[in-house]
């Protein structure tokens, strides 16, 4: 069942891909200047998570970390495993939306 949570991140998403504010997969994220918000699936590999992380704090963004399948599925492209929002006020509304969201959760570090 999809929770309103989910469609208003899945609306923020589109938005973010209509204005070509988003990067897909960890190849890309790594070509980026600045970047305000990181989205990945837990299913995502040990060696691109390390990478995720350090991104994280190279862009001093949060990261989320989605349940498997939950980005590809907002995405509407399974594939993707990881997103990097480069859009600030997008990127605000896509956590403002989360707080409350089991789906995804906010990365604090360590073992979450």
């Amino acid at each position: 069942m999809e929770t309103t949570e989910n469609k208003k991140i899945e609306a923020y998403l589109g938005f973010c891909i209509r204005c070509g504010r988003i990067s897909f997969g960890v190849d890309d994220m790594e070509k980026q200047k600045k970047t305000f918000l990181i989205i990945a699936d837990e299913s995502l590999g040990e060696s691109s998570l390390k990478t995720v992380k350090k991104l994280q704090e190279k862009f001093g963004c949060k990261l989320l970390i989605g349940k498997s399948g939950a980005l590809g599925g907002l995405l509407h492209k399974p594939a993707v495993k990881a997103v990097a929002i480069k859009e600030k006020n997008l990127a605000e509304a896509i956590l403002s939306v989360v707080s409350g969201e089991f789906d995804f959760k906010i990365y604090s570090g360590g073992n979450n």
